[in-house]
């Protein structure tokens, strides 16, 4: 019974370096980083405006609901 715990615990600590491994490899790597993300955004004027005027009217109705 000993043994099995034993190795039980091994293989837990062995996993646990592997998957250290894995994450500074990949943070090394820069496999996180999302520079680019928000600079290729090609959200058009009207799209934004548009946006803009549905958070006012969903506002707008919470707070003719609350009132209600």
């Amino acid at each position: 019974m000993n043994g099995v715990i034993m190795m039980m615990i091994a293989v837990s600590i062995v996993g646990f370096f592997i998957i250290l491994t894995a994450l500074l490899w990949g943070i090394r790597g820069k496999q996180f980083d999302d520079d680019y993300k928000f600079t290729t955004l090609d959200d058009s004027v009207e799209a934004l405006n548009d946006a803009y005027n549905l958070q006012k009217r969903k506002e707008e109705a919470l707070k003719r609901k609350k009132r209600d």
